[in-house]
């Protein structure tokens, strides 16, 4: 007897690794509806996706508004103390209980039939509730919660029960956050507040771009030319022999200033001309000369981007949060970041260093986001030309944890979250 094998993987799975090559991408990525319907689905929806920091969810009751791929999420802590992650949405009708972007509460309740619920998302009161016969089953009909973990304050959740647990899928970038929260100087970590905005343009164009050092010295020239000499030196990142690092699972870090990798070591370094006033008000509050170091050190922020895959970065001194909406509209989020409980001054040096470059007048991100666009319409022209991505892959060592390793200016980092991309595409 003859046995015959059938195929029955759909035609578009088996294209999808002829996107992606070990040096290049195609720019149908960029543009095609189908494949960002099969990014929601095989990606944003199988694995971890940051959904907030836990400052901004503080105590009961706190909530803020998010998103898992397209799903509408509310984060909230509940009266125990327990961080939930609720999908926004009726059990009902599916109108949404919540359309406040963040702000504090009692519970949740739908504007349409009444239906109400409590901060662990449990069902709590049905109007008319005798209409039911007594066949309700209010256990059941709570909103659905979604699996959540953290580390070191960052909030996580996944539609998917059955991935690794974060710990694992964070792997080799664990050791990155856990420098980039020394930024806090012993304090807690606090989100102070966000720039918002849009871009017609994929959310791939926008992850390129956090571990991407090749463009800084041309699109951030007018950045340059308005900051001090200082920190113009500070920022000749092409020349201080930093590095690109992939992480795993999507994950890559970009190094800019080896100097500034972890903030309490070189404390007796002097302090920049431009902290200086910052320096002598901490000394007034009677804070120790130590103690003044390491704030003003942590108020400039780390010497590095790190890259957690799809959907953050760990940008410097901020948080830059990619949010999907078509596939040729992305929406990003700069979260500014503080002291919780710090000095003011030092909270105000960080704002006003966040606005600078952050800022829709800043000297930064309005440049990046007129060049993604720009990325974005030239992706309509020579749809079956790639976007290289080979920039020094010929001299890519190895490190001792076994992460590949370009120069700063490697494009090592994009390679990581496309070898992820096209991992989790054809899985």
């Amino acid at each position: 007897m003859t046995i015959q094998v059938v195929n029955t993987q759909p035609a578009e799975r088996a294209d999808l690794g002829d996107l992606v090559k070990p040096d290049r991408a195609l720019t149908t990525l960029y543009t095609d509806a189908e494949i960002f319907k099969l990014e929601i689905e095989k990606i944003f929806s199988k694995t971890w996706v940051w959904v907030g920091h836990v400052s901004e969810v503080a105590k009961a009751g706190d909530f803020k508004m998010s998103k898992v791929g397209l799903e509408p999420v509310i984060v909230v802590r509940d009266r125990k103390g327990e961080v939930n992650v609720l999908i926004n949405r009726c059990r009902h009708r599916a109108a949404t209980v919540c359309e406040v972007h963040k702000g504090k509460t009692n519970s949740f309740v739908c504007p349409y039939h009444g239906w109400s619920y409590a901060l662990d998302g449990s069902l709590r009161g049905v109007p008319y509730e005798g209409g039911y016969d007594e066949s309700l089953e209010k256990k059941e009909l709570g909103l659905k919660k979604l699996r959540t973990e953290q580390y070191q304050g960052l909030i996580f959740a996944t539609l998917d029960n059955s991935i690794e647990p974060l710990d694992t899928f964070l792997g080799g970038a664990k050791k990155w956050i856990d420098l980039f929260m020394k930024q806090s100087a012993g304090y807690p970590l606090q989100a102070l507040g966000e720039h918002k905005f849009t871009f017609p343009g994929n959310w791939k164009i926008q992850l390129e771009n956090t571990t991407d050092a090749y463009h800084f010295p041309l699109v951030h020239k007018t950045f340059l030319n308005a900051t001090d000499d200082e920190t113009e030196e500070l920022f000749d990142i092409m020349n201080k022999g930093g590095w690109v690092e992939d992480l795993g699972n999507g994950h890559s870090v970009m190094i800019m200033m080896p100097e500034l990798v972890d903030l309490e070591e070189g404390l007796d370094a002097p302090i920049p001309d431009k902290f200086a006033a910052l320096a002598e008000d901490l000394r007034a509050e009677g804070h120790s000369d130590q103690e003044v170091r390491k704030i003003v050190r942590a108020v400039g922020g780390t010497g590095f981007n790190l890259n957690l895959f799809p959907n953050l970065g760990l940008s410097a001194a901020f948080f830059r949060v990619l949010q999907p909406l078509s596939v040729t509209e992305t929406e990003v989020r700069h979260v500014a970041l503080g002291m919780e409980g710090g000095p003011q001054a030092a909270n105000r040096a960080r704002l006003r260093i966040h606005e600078f470059f952050q800022g829709p007048m800043g000297f930064g991100s309005p440049d990046d986001a007129e060049v993604w666009d720009r990325v974005q319409h030239g992706a309509n022209g020579g749809k079956d030309l790639w976007i290289m991505l080979n920039r020094s892959l010929a001299n890519e060592e190895v490190t001792p944890e076994g992460h590949l390793k370009g120069d700063v200016s490697s494009e090592a980092g994009m390679r990581a979250a496309y070898r992820q991309w096209k991992k989790m595409m054809e899985a």
